[in-house]
């Protein structure tokens, strides 16, 4: 059955209560069925038990802070994370992206801009669950094979030497994005686009720290890269034989 917008459940860990309930309020106005948790501490067990479509964490939380709780619920929790950072702090950014996140937005946020991540990124796992019946029509494939490493769309998984690969949502979708063309240089603006539905501005590091983190996990070398290549000044290359 198709997940409509009244029952995708999103979690706020936001220790801000007044900022928490507006936002909470705005997203619920707007179909989503939305809880809020302030302590950091207690997110973490709520994240793994509750298993909400998507997380919305705040960086700078009492009791734990966002990047700790980002790490320790990766493992369990397959779901999106979205990150609530700093206006100017790339660091933050990064760092956040390399504990798991799979997307941030900087302070102070705009309503109907984190609306408007969240059903991309929503939307994103609509598509996937409907894989199934695509393939059916002969278009896209819903698996993809390299050799050792098989990407599966309809199961939002990979494998490498028939070992499961662990990766966040995000991670997935810039792993299929990028074998679904393999052959072909994507651009940082075409990626950060499919991605995220918004204009690559020059500066923003996600899909460089992304790439660099897929890249292990997939047996690429780090240093030497061989599947997934850095073609300078224009983008990246998945390798269809590495």
């Amino acid at each position: 059955m198709e997940q409509t917008n009244e029952s995708w459940r999103i979690l706020i860990v936001e220790d801000d209560e007044r900022l928490a309930e507006l936002t909470r309020e705005y997203l619920e106005s707007n179909g989503l069925t939305v809880t809020v948790e302030g302590n950091g501490s207690v997110a973490v067990d709520r994240i793994r038990e509750e298993q909400p479509d998507l997380v919305v964490l705040d960086l700078m939380l009492p009791g734990e802070d966002g990047l700790s709780i980002c790490r320790r619920v990766r493992p369990a929790y397959n779901g999106p994370i979205i990150m609530l950072t700093a206006r100017t702090d790339d660091l933050d950014q990064v760092l956040g992206l390399e504990m798991g996140a799979d997307d941030y937005i900087s302070k102070p946020v705009k309503p109907r801009v984190l609306l408007a991540r969240i059903r991309a990124m929503l939307r994103r796992i609509t598509d996937a669950a409907g894989a199934n019946g695509d393939d059916a029509s002969g278009e896209e494939p819903v698996r993809l094979q390299f050799n050792d490493l098989v990407v599966d769309r309809s199961m939002r998984e990979a494998w490498l030497n028939d070992q499961s690969i662990d990766l966040t949502s995000a991670e997935f979708d810039l792993l299929w994005l990028l074998a679904s063309n393999a052959g072909r240089v994507l651009s940082r603006e075409e990626i950060f686009t499919a991605l995220r539905g918004i204009e690559y501005d020059g500066q923003d590091r996600s899909i460089d720290v992304r790439v660099s983190r897929i890249r292990p996990k997939i047996g690429d070398d780090p240093i030497h890269p061989r599947r997934i290549k850095t073609v300078r000044s224009k983008g990246y290359l998945f390798v269809k034989e590495a």
